[in-house]
């Protein structure tokens, strides 16, 4: 090759690595928001992105987080796990259909349908998959926990038809015909493909369920890290190794990592080995840092890896905007106290009479600041910029504390106080200034 030719011959296989970085990047963005891709949901092009550059991004999880990453012509699978049991800001959703959010009984029937197509044929219609789950229901150990399901009412019939539209995001599930709202209504029926390689693929567990010892703690957290428990090796690399995995698990998939939330080993880890660690997260996934004296965040600037945000459009968008800066507020006046819930309702009431010609008209209905409100703290409380709590104190939520009701018929009940993160202060905003520029002679 001459002299003259060898820049562009450079130039070419720079751009051809810059490329593919780009391309290992948008993948590993894409798996974090959908830690299952099929070829046809929910992102086709990431499906082969990831199917592309498997083997890196298979080297680069189980490196930096412990997830084992498994891809075939079906599906490719990321096997994450959560740095934190006790976590419940990540509800399985539905976007079709009312009431997305999962209630406890649509968890139950969610396993229950699971159950029910490991024995069936490759196709199944939501009529006889839903006789089977009502079959299985009626064990004596569900009725003991308080479940029943007898398909008595529309609402009951509401939440298998969002189970099954949940299997169809996660490409379990393909139409045939039919349509699940006819099902609601008892008007008609659907018929679905199976895909038993994506069913197959759904679980991540490191031990079955059936395993789990008796004397496991009967809550979800604590059964739930049972069956994903990691055995760590009595060795200093093997411990430091653990705690980087749950570091940076917490850093992926968390939006704010609080300093406050770890315990000691982490925050001595962290100390050392936060700028090595930082610079190899942001390399392999296109995320900024943002460090903070109270913690970190890795902020997506293209949104690819987001699967909740702060809303910018409509109504409960602008009451959400509005409610964490009314918080923001609060935390500079009176940093670790909460904020009383009753006096959110007021603030939002006084703000649907000030914003009355934008918002929607039943905004102005009576207790409508209720439902605003709750809608507003149960996304900022998702979002890791507010603790719901029955006291005002610093202190996180306690027994009975959770979300706002959300209209599930086994909700929690609302708590009392909402307490700002810090976090939130990235919402206060000040009076604007306006300076008069001098006269042109």
């Amino acid at each position: 090759m001459t002299r003259r030719g060898r820049p562009a011959a450079d130039r070419l296989s720079s751009a051809l690595e810059d490329q593919q970085a780009d391309e290992r990047r948008r993948a590993a963005r894409a798996l974090l928001r959908h830690p299952l891709l099929t070829p046809s949901t929910p992102d086709p092009t990431a499906f082969v992105l990831a199917r592309r550059h498997a083997t890196w991004l298979a080297d680069w999880f189980a490196r930096e987080a412990g997830w084992a990453l498994a891809c075939d012509a079906s599906c490719v699978r990321l096997k994450k796990t959560t740095g934190d049991w006790a976590d419940d800001t990540r509800p399985a959703v539905v976007t079709g259909g009312s009431r997305g959010t999962f209630s406890r009984r649509r968890y139950v029937l969610l396993c229950l349908a699971l159950a029910v197509l490991e024995r069936s044929e490759s196709q199944v219609t939501l009529g006889r998959m839903v006789d089977q789950v009502v079959a299985l229901a009626a064990g004596p150990g569900l009725e003991e926990a308080g479940i029943v399901f007898t398909l008595a009412d529309r609402d009951q019939r509401g939440d298998l038809a969002a189970v099954a539209r949940l299997l169809l995001e996660a490409g379990v599930l393909s139409r045939v015909a039919g349509d699940e709202q006819a099902f609601v209504n008892a008007t008609g029926d659907v018929l679905y493909d199976v895909d038993r390689g994506v069913l197959a693929s759904l679980l991540v567990a490191r031990r079955g369920p059936s395993l789990i010892a008796a004397d496991v703690e009967e809550t979800a957290p604590a059964r739930i890290a049972a069956i994903s428990a990691e055995p760590v090796p009595d060795t200093d690399d093997a411990r430091n190794r653990s705690i980087r995995h749950r570091l940076t698990r917490r850093l992926l998939d968390d939006p704010v990592l609080y300093y406050d939330d770890l315990d000691a080993p982490e925050r001595d880890y962290l100390s050392g080995q936060r700028g090595a660690l930082l610079r190899r997260l942001t390399a392999g996934t296109g995320l900024v840092a943002e460090a903070r004296a109270e913690g970190i965040a890795l902020v997506d600037p293209t949104g690819e890896s987001t699967d909740l945000g702060m809303p910018e459009e409509g109504t409960e968008g602008h009451v959400t905007l509005l409610v964490a800066e009314r918080l923001a507020r609060h935390l500079r006046e009176r940093p670790g106290e909460g904020l009383a819930v009753s006096t959110i309702h007021r603030h939002v009431r006084r703000l649907a009479t000030e914003h009355r010609s934008y918002w929607r008209r039943s905004a102005q209905d009576a207790g409508a600041e209720r439902e605003l409100t709750g809608i507003a703290l149960a996304r900022l409380h998702r979002l890791g910029l507010v603790v719901l709590s029955s006291s005002p104190g610093p202190a996180g939520p306690g027994p009975g504390d959770g979300r706002p009701g959300d209209g599930r018929p086994d909700g929690a009940t609302a708590p009392g106080f909402a307490v700002p993160l810090p976090a939130l202060a990235r919402f206060a905003y000040s009076a604007p200034r306006i300076s008069r520029s001098k006269a042109r002679p």
